[in-house]
């Protein structure tokens, strides 16, 4: 008889204690039970390593110097449990709250795929608190190998191009394939880049019945949502169009992605001068990189 498959849960946290309490519970209510937990605390001022030492020492905790970020403290957090041995690693931030099952219709999909592609990658579908699903964790959907979005669909499942780090459950094969996320995005893009790196070769898919909230305070993009940290997004788009994760007509889409959203950030922010920086210095770093 085949041993089952080990999975391991990869959260990331900053001083957002309260949320990754609700996150853990959520993770420790799965019909399905997590092998273990491993929590990246990039470095909170809140307490959480405290807390987290005193009342939950079944995990493993990384208290992390400095804040790596989610691309840093997500590669920490993968390296640590891939060097362990799990088969799985299901990411996800702190203020991610999984229904009970959430895990279990994940890691039921492999079994039932009967022709499409086994999956290097698996997401869940994410909603806000009203149900909707949330804008910022759109998935990326295939567009371009048709049988694999048709094979998909008769499984009841979306093939995907990209999607986020909000509940993605990813094969130790890819990790040994196609690495780590790139720690130098910091923020934004991050999950973008490293889920289209696995992607552009091997098939991944969402899955409708295994369903997480995005408990964030409003339901925006994270574009909308951006404020000075727009920086990040049009450095991290240019870092992408530099990078080996897209082929040419991808890349062209990128190219204008990044050219709409900044004409969006610049008009809603009156062209200030303040505005015009955060532009042009992620413009910059962007293409130096």
């Amino acid at each position: 008889m085949t041993a089952p498959e080990t999975v391991c849960a990869v959260v990331v946290t900053h001083d957002r204690r309260e949320l990754l309490l609700q996150c853990l519970a959520a993770l420790h209510a799965q019909t399905r039970p997590l092998d273990r937990i491993v929590v990246v605390d990039n470095a909170s001022t809140d307490g959480t390593a405290g807390v987290l030492r005193a009342d939950h020492a079944d995990l493993d905790l990384l208290a992390l110097g400095e804040n790596l970020g989610s691309s840093g403290g997500f590669e920490a957090g993968m390296r640590h449990a891939h060097a362990i041995g799990f088969d799985w690693l299901w990411l996800m931030d702190d203020d991610t709250i999984a229904t009970p099952t959430a895990l279990a219709e994940l890691l039921a999909v492999p079994g039932r795929l009967d022709g499409a592609p086994r999956p290097a990658l698996l997401t869940s579908k994410v909603v806000w608190s009203d149900g909707r699903l949330h804008p910022m964790n759109a998935p990326g959907p295939e567009r371009v190998r048709m049988e694999r979005v048709v094979a998909a669909a008769a499984h009841g499942l979306l093939a995907l191009r990209s999607t986020t780090f909000v509940s993605l459950l990813v094969s130790r094969g890819a990790i040994a394939e196609h690495g780590f996320p790139d720690p130098r995005y910091f923020i934004w893009s991050d999950d973008i880049e490293y889920t289209g790196r696995i992607l552009r070769r091997d098939a991944g898919y969402l899955v409708p019945a295994s369903v997480v909230e995005h408990r964030t305070p409003t339901a925006h993009s994270a574009v909308t949502g951006a404020g000075a940290r727009f920086y990040f997004h049009v450095r991290n788009t240019l870092y992408m169009i530099r990078g080996d994760a897209w082929d040419a007509g991808e890349k062209l889409g990128l190219a204008l992605v990044v050219v709409t959203t900044s004409w969006q950030f610049l008009r809603r922010n009156r062209f200030r001068a303040g505005s015009l920086g955060v532009v042009a210095r992620g413009v910059r770093d962007g293409l130096r990189g």
